[in-house]
C-alpha cells in the first residue's frame, strides 16, 4: 500500500505529499486538456494521454471499479457492500481553461513543475488536483480492504469549462435513468479562505449548498449608415452604449436569501462584538429579520460579497463600427448575469427590457444558460463535511454559501439529498487570483489535505449507518 501523506489518521494535516504523489499530479498537469467550444479544435489526444496516465497510476481502481465513458468523461461505479441508494457522487473535471499569457508564468503552464513547496500548472487547483486526490484515496482504500457501505460514484467531466453538455449532462442523465439517489454530492466551489472574509479573525471553510444561474444577454441595434460628417441625433454605437449604461446603472435588487442568512449566522462566532451588533445578531435570536436590508447593503459594498445578495450584471463585450468616419449600421453588446436563487433567466430578460426602455434595442439570450440550482439544506452530510474539514485544519469556521460561478454539479440537481461544493484547501486572496489566472499552483500541504479529506470521507462511507440514520433514509 503506497503512502498518501505523512499525517497520522484523524490528526490535523501538517505535512505535504511526498515526491511520488506530487509527480502523479504533475504528470496529469502536463496533459494539455484545454476545453474549447470549437469542435474543430479539441484536445482529444491530450484527454487520451490523461486517461492512460490515470489507468497506469491507479491500477486497483481500474481493476475493481466499473468505468463508463461519455465522450472523454469518466463515470466510475464502486459497488457498496449493501444494496440500496448510493452514499455519494464525487465530482471533479479533467479539462482546464486556456492560458492567456504563458510568458508571465514562473514556470510554463503545462510543464507540471514540482518544487519543495508547490506543484505548478494549469489545473493544479481547478480541477485536476481533485480528480487525482479522489483516485489516490480510492486506490488507498482498495489496498486497505475498505469498501463503501453503499455504492459510490466518481464522475469526472471533460468539458466543465464549456458548460458540460457533452460530459456532466450525459452522466447525470445516465444516473437518473438508473434511478440513483445519493446522500451526498460533492464538487468543487468552496474552499478554506484565510484573510479574505472581512472582519473574521480565523480561516473560513465555505461549504456551498448550491450555485447561481448563468445567462448572457445580447443587446443589438440597427441604424442607417452614412458619413460621419452628417450624423443623426444618435449613432448605433451611441444607442448601444446608452443601453449598456442603463443595464449597469440599474442592477437587479439586493436580496438576502435563506442560505446566506444561515452563512452569516454560522460565522458570527468569529466576528467581533461590534460587527455582530452591526449585523443585528444577538446571542439568543441569531440574525435579526429587521437587519436583513442593512446586511444586504453592507455585503453589496464589495464585488465578492455583492455576488451573495444580488443577480450580478457584467457588460463584457461591445462591438460596432468599421471606421472613424463611417456611421455604423449596427452595434451590439454582451452582458453576463449570474442569477441569484429566487430569480430566473426570464426575470433577467424582463429586467433588461424594463431598464433599457428602448424598443429599438433588441434583447436576446445567447449561448448557454442555466437557472439557479436547487439549494439543499445542510443536513447530516453537510455536518460530516464540516467535521472532516475541521479535523484537517483545526480552528476554522465552517459555514454555508452558494457558488457564484458555474460548476458541473448544477446538472445533477435532484440526484442527492445534500449537495456540497467544497475542497479543504487553505487559500489567500492572492491564491484565489491564480485560479484561471497566472501561476496556478497547489502547495504540497494543500494537496495532502485534499487527499486525506477524501480518504477520511471514504472511511466514513464504509461504516454501516446507525439505527437512527438508517431510519432517516
Amino acid at each position: 500500500m503506497r503512502p498518501i501523506t505523512e499525517n497520522p489518521a484523524g490528526s490535523p494535516v501538517t505535512h505535504g505529499v511526498d515526491d511520488e504523489v506530487a509527480e502523479r499530479l504533475a504528470a496529469a498537469l502536463r496533459c494539455v486538456t484545454v476545453s474549447t467550444e470549437d469542435p474543430a479544435h479539441t484536445a482529444d489526444a491530450e484527454f487520451v494521454r490523461l486517461a492512460e496516465h490515470l489507468e497506469a497510476s491507479f491500477p486497483r481502481v481500474h481493476a475493481e471499479l466499473s468505468v463508463t465513458t461519455f465522450g472523454r468523461s469518466r463515470l466510475y461505479r464502486w459497488d457498496g457492500a449493501e444494496p440500496g441508494h448510493a452514499s455519494a457522487i464525487l465530482l471533479a473535471h479533467q479539462d482546464v481553461v486556456p492560458v492567456d499569457d504563458p510568458q508571465g508564468w514562473t514556470h510554463p503552464p503545462f510543464a507540471g513543475v514540482v518544487d519543495a513547496e508547490f506543484i505548478w500548472g494549469r489545473g493544479a487547483i481547478d480541477d485536476k488536483s481533485r480528480v487525482l486526490a479522489v483516485l489516490e484515496a480510492v486506490e488507498w482504500a482498495l489496498g486497505a480492504g475498505i469498501r463503501p457501505w453503499r455504492t459510490v460514484y466518481l464522475a469526472f467531466g471533460h468539458d466543465e469549462e464549456v458548460f458540460g453538455d457533452g460530459g456532466a449532462v450525459r452522466m447525470a442523465e445516465h444516473l437518473r435513468a438508473e434511478k440513483v439517489r445519493a446522500d451526498l454530492l460533492l464538487d468543487e466551489g468552496g474552499v478554506i479562505t484565510d484573510g479574505v472574509a472581512d472582519g473574521v479573525d480565523r480561516p473560513v471553510a465555505s461549504i456551498m449548498l448550491g450555485e447561481k444561474g448563468y445567462a448572457t444577454v445580447r443587446l443589438s441595434v440597427t441604424e442607417t449608415g452614412g458619413h460621419s460628417s452628417m450624423p443623426g441625433k444618435q449613432t448605433a454605437v451611441g444607442r448601444i452604449a446608452r443601453a449598456v449604461a442603463r443595464v449597469q446603472d440599474h442592477p437587479m435588487p439586493l436580496r438576502l436569501t435563506p442560505v446566506i442568512t444561515d452563512m452569516l449566522a454560522r460565522m458570527r462566532v468569529a466576528l467581533p462584538d461590534s460587527r455582530r451588533k452591526l449585523l443585528g445578531f444577538t446571542e439568543t435570536r441569531g440574525l435579526s429579520t429587521l437587519a436583513g436590508p442593512l446586511i444586504a447593503r453592507i455585503l453589496a459594498a464589495g464585488p465578492t460579497t455583492e455576488a451573495l445578495v444580488r443577480t450580478t450584471t457584467a457588460p463584457t463585450v461591445i462591438r460596432g463600427g468599421v471606421k472613424a468616419n463611417v456611421l455604423p449600421q449596427s452595434a451590439e453588446a454582451l452582458v453576463n448575469f449570474r442569477i441569484l436563487p429566487g430569480d430566473s433567466v426570464s426575470a433577467v430578460l424582463a429586467h433588461c427590457r424594463r431598464v433599457i426602455r428602448d424598443i429599438g434595442v433588441a434583447i436576446d439570450l445567447v449561448g448557454p444558460a442555466s437557472e439557479p440550482s436547487q439549494v439543499t439544506g445542510p443536513g447530516p452530510a453537510f455536518e460530516l463535511i464540516a467535521e472532516l474539514a475541521t479535523s484537517l485544519v483545526p480552528g476554522i469556521v465552517t459555514t454555508t454559501g452558494i457558488v457564484p460561478g458555474a460548476t458541473d454539479s448544477r446538472h445533477y440537481d435532484g440526484l442527492a439529498r445534500t449537495r456540497c461544493n467544497f475542497a479543504p484547501i487553505v487559500l489567500t486572496a492572492a491564491d484565489l487570483d491564480r485560479i484561471h489566472g497566472t501561476d496556478e499552483r497547489i502547495s504540497r500541504l494543500n494537496y495532502a489535505r485534499l487527499i486525506e479529506f477524501n480518504r477520511r470521507l471514504l472511511e466514513r462511507l464504509a461504516a454501516a449507518p446507525g439505527p437512527e440514520e438508517g431510519a432517516q433514509r
